[in-house]
C-alpha cells in the first residue's frame, strides 16, 4: 500500500480478498490486485552497450580507466532495477601526453633465469658486439602463488623466488636500451622503498613486487638467486 490513491477491494493473486493496490511495491508486499500483471505489465530497465574504454586517468602512474553506458528505458511496475552505469579497471600508461616515455620505475621488469645469460654472452662475443652490463639487487616483497607451482622444467627456476629474499638481476646486451643504456624495469629513477613490479617470462601467473636495493657495476650474483632482465 505505498500509493493509497491506487486502491481497490477484491481478489488478490494468491486467492485472498481484501484491500489491493496497483503500485510497484505491491509485488513485494503481496497485496496486488488480481489483474495487476495484465493492467500493469512489468517493464525492466534497459541500458545501452558499454562505451569504449577511456584512456588512463593520469599518465605515468598506476590509476584507472573508465567505460560507461546509459539508460534507454527506466524500469516500471516492479521491473528490474538498472545495473551499474560505470565500470573502472586498473590502468598504467608508460607514455606522457607529449609522447615521451615515463620513468623507468613504472615499467614492469621481465625476468628469466640467470642461466640464459651464458648463452647470450657467447653469442655477443661471437659477433663482436659484447658490451659491459650491470646488475641490480632487489628484495622480493610479494609474489603470486603461480611461481611456486611451476611444473614444466623450463619454469622450475621460479621456485627460487621467495618473499623477503634478496635477488640479483643482471642487465646484459642486447637488453640494454638506448639512450641511457638501461634495462626496462630496472627501477632507475625510482624513489627509496618504492614498490616495483616484475613478471617472470614463460609463466604469466608468476609475477610480483620488489624493492630496489642497489646497482652493481661489477656483477657477482650467486648462481641460485641470479636472474636476467629480458
Amino acid at each position: 500500500g505505498r500509493a493509497p490513491t491506487c486502491r481497490s477491494t477484491g481478489r488478490r493473486p494468491d486467492g485472498s480478498t481484501g484491500p489491493c493496490y496497483c503500485d510497484q511495491a505491491c509485488a513485494r508486499t503481496l497485496d496486488c490486485c488480481h489483474d495487476y500483471a495484465q493492467a500493469c505489465p512489468v517493464i525492466p530497465c534497459v541500458v545501452s552497450q558499454w562505451s569504449a574504454w577511456s584512456g588512463c586517468a593520469e599518465p605515468c602512474k598506476t590509476t584507472y580507466r573508465v567505460r560507461r553506458r546509459h539508460i534507454l528505458q527506466e524500469p516500471r511496475n516492479g521491473g528490474e532495477t538498472c545495473p551499474a552505469l560505470e565500470e573502472r579497471a586498473g590502468c598504467v600508461e608508460y607514455w606522457t601526453r607529449q609522447g615521451t616515455e615515463c620513468q623507468q620505475s613504472l615499467i614492469p621488469a621481465l625476468i628469466t633465469t640467470g642461466g640464459f645469460g651464458t648463452a647470450r654472452r657467447k653469442r655477443a662475443a661471437a659477433d663482436g658486439s659484447e658490451r659491459a652490463g650491470y646488475c641490480v639487487e632487489f628484495q622480493l616483497v610479494a609474489l603470486t602463488p603461480g611461481c611456486l607451482h611451476s611444473r614444466p622444467w623450463h619454469t622450475r627456476w621460479m621456485r627460487h623466488l621467495r618473499e623477503g629474499r634478496r635477488v640479483c638481476v643482471e642487465c646484459q646486451p642486447p637488453a640494454l636500451q638506448p639512450p641511457g643504456q638501461h634495462c626496462h624495469g630496472d627501477g632507475t629513477g625510482s624513489s627509496l622503498n618504492q614498490l616495483l613490479h616484475w613478471q617472470a617470462v614463460g609463466n604469466h601467473q608468476c609475477r610480483g613486487t620488489w624493492r630496489r636495493i642497489r646497482q652493481l657495476d661489477t656483477c657477482s650474483c650467486p648462481a641460485v638467486h641470479s636472474f636476467l632482465f629480458i
